[in-house]
């Protein structure tokens, strides 16, 4: 990542044990002999002394629970908004992107694993405070800053204060999140971020053998989400014989429809072979497409394809079916989206485009 190479030519960067920032922890309490209890996610950890939870970055010291993570990003970088993906936010703008190590799930495809299953210790990071972020992110001209890469559920106190002093700045904040939180911490925190893509991974048999989660806290985030008003586009990635079921696309796409709204924004995402599983092949565009019709004949308004060139990375307006947002990859030839209406009928089409 050529920009978190620019920032270590900068700052420099730190290794090891002794440049480990022991930062008090939001949403724990305290049980008896200095034992706590974290109460960020739905793992609900209980430590003792000098033990972490299963995220790897929060850690009992002495009867007291911190976060080994906050200043502390090991990625960061300058992306196209689209590469979230979002789709139907703030189009062709650029996103200071941030991430720590860690992550409080398990799945054995993870695509950032060198990072999301690593201990702090384990991997070079930069010190960069909520304002420093703040102040790159504007002398960048970024409209947004996303954290992503990782879970950002696990470096929350880092993204609610960088949220805050970015929504002071007139910075929007976005969430690229699996989703597995408590909902108590989740609310606070939604009060500064505008927009999230969330992954849907698959069912209650996928996250309990590829994950070590469980579904149901993952679909009462994204409801919570909605119901909060952020603006949220839906990932599922498609593993062949892991998720590909038409019968469970189907299903998901019904939840979506139901529980959610038929016109947030479903991302297919290709799968490539990743971390423990290189075993399979890449998803069959054929499958893709299945999936894509089956989304459409469910009645979701805009859906698409991912990790691959295709016309189904495009918008087409839910009315009049016309081409609204062209796009080759991250690039974005043409937009004919007008104060939020489509330009050849008038009719709204769902997001926030400027």
């Amino acid at each position: 990542m050529w920009f978190f190479s620019l920032l270590l030519s900068l700052v420099g960067s730190s290794e090891g044990r002794e440049r480990i920032l022991y930062h008090p922890a939001l949403y724990w309490e305290r049980l008896e002999d200095n034992i706590v209890q974290c109460v960020l996610c739905p793992w609900n950890c209980i430590l003792t002394i000098g033990k972490r939870g299963k995220c790897g970055v929060r850690e009992n010291k002495e009867g007291k629970l911190f976060t080994l993570v906050y200043n502390s990003p090991c990625a960061v970088h300058i992306d196209p908004i689209e590469k979230k993906p979002l789709y139907h936010f703030l189009p062709k703008t650029y996103s200071l992107s941030i991430a720590t190590v860690g992550c409080n799930l398990r799945c054995i495809f993870c695509q950032n694993w060198t990072i999301s299953q690593r201990k702090p210790e384990e991997v070079e990071s930069v010190y960069l405070s909520p304002k420093e972020i703040v102040t790159i992110a504007k002398a960048r001209n970024c409209k947004t800053i996303s954290f992503t890469y990782s879970e950002p559920n696990v470096f929350y106190e880092y993204v609610l204060d960088i949220a805050k002093l970015a929504h002071k700045e007139g910075i929007k904040t976005i969430m690229v999140t699996a989703g597995f939180i408590n909902e108590e911490p989740l609310r606070e925190l939604l009060k500064y971020i505008d927009a999230a893509n969330i992954d849907l991974k698959g069912d209650e048999t996928f996250y309990q053998k590829m994950c070590n989660a469980t579904l149901a806290p993952i679909k009462r985030v994204i409801k919570v989400y909605k119901e909060m008003g952020v603006h949220i586009e839906i990932t599922n990635l498609i593993i062949p014989t892991k998720n590909d079921s038409l019968p469970l696309i189907r299903d998901m796409c019904k939840w979506i429809k139901t529980e959610i709204d038929k016109n947030t924004p479903l991302h297919f995402s290709r799968f490539f072979p990743h971390y423990k599983l290189k075993n399979l092949p890449p998803t069959p565009l054929e499958t893709l497409e299945k999936a894509y019709k089956i989304a459409k004949e469910e009645g979701l308004n805009y859906v698409y394809i991912g990790n691959v060139r295709s016309k189904y990375e495009n918008t087409y307006c839910h009315n009049c079916d016309k081409l609204v947002v062209k796009r080759v990859g991250y690039f974005i030839p043409e937009i004919n989206i007008q104060k939020g209406k489509c330009k050849f009928c008038n009719s709204s089409i769902p997001g926030v485009w400027e």
